[in-house]
């Protein structure tokens, strides 16, 4: 009976090892059936451990920033030109005033060995208005600050909904 090359990953030096092999069969070209259906099976292997293991599901992606340069030691110089913008622009992420770009993602997530996915999540910009329970809520009056939502059902009387999914009002006079 034959042993099996590949096993479900099960530490990180195994997946460590697979990743390198995935590297390999990469650079050197995927020329033949049997290395093609070897890359499928390694990424499938190690997709399947990032899954469980790699992804912060749940964690703000700013926060997760924040967390990997405490570990990682960085500054916000270093984590500029890791992500390939300017020092003025990374100070804006890290406050909430702008979005990360894709690329900036995809630089931070190579970069840190974690899914893009953990950091392409949407999160609240500063001064960005938000909906929660079916009631809009500036971002400068939230819940926890013991306000009230904003109402702005006043806006909108007499006026009826045309469409729904393009939102075009008329007068109902």
């Amino acid at each position: 009976m034959e042993t099996l090359k590949y096993k479900v990953i099960k530490s990180d030096e195994q997946y460590f090892e697979y990743v390198n092999r995935l590297e390999e069969l990469v650079s050197n070209g995927l020329d033949c059936q049997e290395a093609i259906d070897e890359y499928e099976l390694l990424y499938l292997l190690i997709r399947t451990w990032d899954d469980e293991h790699r992804l912060a599901p749940d964690m703000d992606p700013i926060e997760l920033i924040k967390s990997l340069m405490k570990v990682h030691g960085l500054s916000q110089n270093a984590l500029a030109k890791i992500g390939g913008i300017g020092k003025s622009y990374i100070s804006e992420i890290l406050n909430y005033k702008k979005r990360m770009s894709k690329e900036v993602i995809r630089n931070f997530a190579d970069h840190f060995n974690i899914q893009q996915e953990a950091l392409n999540k949407h999160y609240r910009i500063d001064g960005e208005a938000f909906i929660e329970e079916g009631e809009f809520y500036s971002a400068n009056i939230g819940k926890s600050s013991g306000s009230k939502p904003v109402d702005y059902s006043e806006l909108f009387d007499g006026l009826i909904i045309e469409n729904e999914t393009k939102y075009n009002f008329r007068s109902a006079a």
